[in-house]
């Protein structure tokens, strides 16, 4: 018998557990580690943040249904994993072996490395639903004393999209309210260009979200270094193509929503070999760990290049197609490790993402990921906003069920009419 760990419920983790006990026989233990009780849909934070969802509408908790499955919980923070032991410490000193670990963590929010940013200093985010709710709270503040609004992304973000979506769900909603006009919004990001995604831009995203930027009246600074934050004030370096100082910004604000740099999580970044200086985990095509083979890891939690050196740095984001491949790979790896085979499953880098705009949406397809590609288009339009809100729906109610099927798979790829793109490898 084998026991399998699973770090970490978002929407890598939980599909892991339930795709690992629908897969493997019933002689194999599976265990989810979380350090919270509940599994938050995290695409839908920017709309909790204006009051469009509650935190019970886009999160649950898990157990009751985990159990159902026969799956193991265990609602407590890891502290440390021993690789060498196979043994994970968590927050109570209690430990637990595992035969193989899948670290699905997501990522540590870097708040620390732009002084006074975040949701316990200046700035909010829409990161998880308790700083998404945080932002609702001081959103409501802006609607009763309107002024200023800085969004977007600090240095070694690497998850634009939800910036975006959130300064167009802003001002869509503002408008709404008839108080657009009292609010004057900019757009700072480190990206070289506005619509560069981390990923090189896709099709004419660059083109797209100028215009959309422009039509909304949200001007912005790119290749943006946040320095400082104070209450208030954000202090902005704006570099050149040549990575020289072009402009130094001070910008006022009544609210501020800004992304943080991603790194490792503590108890994964702290283990020698098995990730990057900014603790993100390596992984070979597998998905596994070079150093420690029994070790298996999807997500934002992996090491993947920037697709390009930037002024500012940014980051590679992985969107949930690309994780939902990378979480059948492993699980189909492990069972042919199980059975004394060589894994032999990749998952994509294919990057494909619906992107709420309040009134309208925007979906980008990159394959692979990395230029060149053999697919590269971004397109617009109301029916990606009504097809994210059906995606969210759906998601939840299948993690209620239990289920292991590709949901990205079954349902993005149809909505956007590329099913053809499942069968397509990294590269």
């Amino acid at each position: 018998m084998a026991h399998i760990v699973i770090l970490g419920a978002g929407t890598g983790g939980l599909p892991c557990a339930y795709e690992m006990r629908d897969v493997l026989s019933g002689e194999h233990q599976v265990t989810l580690i979380n350090a919270s009780e509940n599994f938050q849909f995290v695409p839908s934070n920017p709309w909790l943040a204006v009051g469009w969802r509650t935190p019970d509408d886009i999160s649950f908790p898990i157990r009751p249904y985990l159990e159902k499955k026969n799956i193991a919980f265990i609602a407590e923070a890891a502290n440390q994993i021993d690789p060498k032991s196979n043994t994970i410490t968590l927050a109570s000193g209690n430990t637990v072996k595992y035969d193989f670990l899948v670290i699905a963590t997501g990522p540590k929010l870097a708040f620390d490395e732009v002084e006074g940013s975040g949701p316990a200093a200046n700035t909010v985010s829409v990161c998880t639903v308790d700083h998404a709710k945080q932002a609702w709270d001081q959103y409501q503040q802006l609607l009763e004393n309107p002024g200023p609004v800085v969004v977007g992304a600090m240095p070694f973000a690497s998850c634009f999209g939800p910036a975006y979506e959130f300064a167009f769900i802003m001002d869509t909603d503002l408008c709404k309210r008839k108080l657009r006009d009292k609010v004057p919004m900019v757009f700072v990001t480190s990206e070289p260009y506005i619509g560069h995604l981390g990923l090189g831009g896709v099709g004419d995203s660059k083109g797209m979200l100028e215009s959309e930027l422009r039509g909304r009246h949200i001007t912005w600074i790119t290749n943006a270094k946040v320095t400082k934050v104070d209450a208030g004030k954000m202090f902005v370096d704006e570099y050149t193509e040549d990575g020289a100082v072009k402009k130094q910004h001070e910008l006022p604000f009544n609210y501020s929503m800004m992304l943080p740099a991603f790194k490792g999580v503590d108890a994964v970044a702290g283990v020698e070999g098995l990730c990057n200086p900014r603790g993100f985990v390596f992984v070979d095509d597998n998905q596994r760990n070079p150093t420690y083979p029994n070790i298996y890891s999807a997500g934002v939690c992996i090491a993947i290049p920037p697709v390009e050196a930037t002024p500012v740095p940014t980051g590679a984001p992985k969107t949930g197609y690309m994780i939902e491949s990378m979480i059948t790979a492993i699980v189909e790896n492990i069972k042919e490790e199980l059975a004394g085979q060589t894994p032999s499953h990749k998952g994509t880098w294919n990057a494909i993402c619906l992107a709420d705009m309040g009134d309208t949406g925007a979906a980008f397809v990159a394959c692979p990921q990395i230029p060149p590609r053999n697919v590269n288009w971004f397109k617009k339009g109301k029916w990606v906003h009504y097809a994210k809100v059906a995606f969210e729906k759906y998601f939840i109610r299948k993690m209620k069920k239990g289920s292991s099927e590709p949901i990205y798979e079954k349902y993005v790829l149809k909505a956007l009419g590329i099913e053809r793109l499942k069968d397509k490898k990294a590269g």
